[in-house]
C-alpha cells in the first residue's frame, strides 16, 4: 500500500531565456503552491491521502506546464487555477479522469 492515495507533481522547472519551454515559465510555481493551499484547506493532505510535490523536469516541456499524479500515472496539462481546481475535484476527490486536460501516454521504449 502508499504511503499516500495520491500523489501529485508538479514540475517546477526553470530554463535560462531563448532555450526550450519550461513549466515554471508558464506560472507553475504559483499554481503548485495554489494547489497544495487548497489539498490544505479541503482536508486533503496528510498520510494517507495526497501529497503535492514539487518536481525537476518531467521531460514534457512542450505540453506544460505538467503534473503527474501516482499511483495512476495520469499526466496532466493546467493552465490556471479553474484547471487546478478541475484536477482536484475530479481526479483527487471523485476518482475521474479530467480528459480535457489529460496528456496522452508515450508509447514504450524499446
Amino acid at each position: 500500500m502508499s504511503h499516500y492515495q495520491h500523489h501529485v507533481f508538479f514540475c517546477l522547472n526553470q530554463r535560462a531565456p531563448g532555450e526550450r519551454q519550461s513549466c515554471n515559465s508558464c506560472g507553475a510555481d504559483t499554481l503548485w503552491a495554489y494547489a497544495k493551499d487548497r489539498v490544505k484547506a479541503l482536508g486533503l493532505n496528510g498520510d494517507g491521502k495526497v501529497r503535492i510535490n514539487k518536481a525537476g523536469c518531467l521531460e514534457r516541456c512542450e505540453e506544460g506546464p505538467v503534473i503527474v499524479i501516482y499511483p495512476e500515472e495520469t499526466w496532466y496539462t493546467y493552465i490556471d487555477k479553474e484547471d487546478i481546481d478541475e484536477i482536484i475535484n475530479e481526479h483527487l476527490l471523485n476518482g475521474r479522469v479530467v480528459e480535457r486536460l489529460l496528456i496522452p501516454a508515450r508509447p514504450a521504449a524499446n
